[in-house]
């Protein structure tokens, strides 16, 4: 910071002028004693001459040490009402991010009930990245009670309360912010950008599949098996969606629980390359991000079990 680096080349200033008054002091001593010897010799020229110098060496002594002094009561002073203003400034930081925290995590109780359904049979993934469980290849009768539960989550699930987890939002009105270090604040504010993407795409997803389904009789939604059939199609396209839904609010909730559990010092943490990385299937980041988590916690609750998953996840 700049006012470190103006603190930094103080330091330097003050002991110059102290060494320089104190040098001065000395040699002012040193000629008092030679003023002494004068005296007694009655060298009443040479005496008047050197108490001229050794009153101008002490009188320039004084003055540099006091100038030396008071500029290190006034960088002592600015460098204590920096460090109370940035205390300050940490501390309100972290009370918004406790608030915002105690908001978006009742919302991973909801998110939990998605587990069920994307994991059915194995790990989800994108059918086009090779993913082959059960709610990839759901059809007939198991299509339909796949969009049964997708219903379900519908009505549960409250998109709009996904903005509690723009933790970006506390900290970029922080003077704070620039201290965070970069790789967290670019994968915090690209999992918002994920997930407010996916609330957008589900909205969007959810009146596709209700017109798909208003488009045919319910016999016909059971005979919709073909990976191409409309219905099936506007399925894959919910739990694609589902699965950055759960993904990216899990991230954030963990990292803010993370960054809460470390108190003031949370502004000095470094990437947990493990948590931070992509991974194919959400559980393989759970894997990774329990040996972290549940190493920390945060309002009394252990940071992993504040993910609420599942033990089948």
């Amino acid at each position: 910071m700049e006012f470190d680096l103006m603190f930094g080349g103080g330091h330097v200033l003050i002991a110059m002028l102290g060494l320089l008054g104190a040098l001065l002091l000395i040699v002012s001593v040193f000629i008092n004693n030679q003023v002494a010897h004068y005296t007694k010799r009655d060298e009443r020229h040479k005496e008047k001459q050197l108490e001229y110098y050794r009153n101008t060496f002490s009188q320039l002594g004084v003055i540099l040490l006091g100038i030396g002094v008071s500029l290190f009561i006034f960088f002592f002073q600015q460098n204590y009402l920096e460090t109370q203003r940035q205390h300050s400034q940490t501390q309100e930081l972290l009370g918004k991010l406790a608030v915002r925290l105690s908001r978006a995590a009742p919302l991973l109780e909801f998110v939990a009930q998605i587990d069920p359904v994307l994991d059915d049979g194995g790990a989800y993934l994108d059918p086009k990245d090779g993913g082959a469980n059960r709610a990839a290849t759901a059809s007939g009768s198991d299509l339909t009670k796949q969009i049964e539960a997708i219903g379900l989550l519908e009505r549960e699930i409250d998109l709009d309360g996904f903005a509690a987890m723009q933790f970006s939002d506390d900290f970029q009105s922080s003077p704070l912010v620039n201290r965070i270090d970069p790789n967290l604040w670019f994968g915090m504010v690209k999992d918002e950008a994920d997930l407010q993407y996916a609330v957008e795409q589900l909205r969007q997803d959810y009146g596709d599949l209700q017109a798909a389904i208003a488009a045919r009789k319910d016999d016909e939604v059971v005979a919709d098996t073909s990976p191409g059939g409309s219905v099936k199609r506007e399925v894959l396209d919910v739990l694609w969606d589902y699965a950055w839904l759960r993904d990216r609010s899990r991230r954030l909730v963990g990292r803010a629980c993370w960054f809460l559990s470390h108190g003031p010092q949370f502004l000095s943490l470094k990437p947990i390359h493990a948590v931070e990385a992509r991974y194919a299937s959400h559980r393989e980041w759970l894997e990774q991000a329990q040996k972290t988590y549940e190493q920390v916690s945060a309002g009394g609750e252990n940071c992993y079990a504040t993910l609420r998953v599942a033990e089948q996840s």
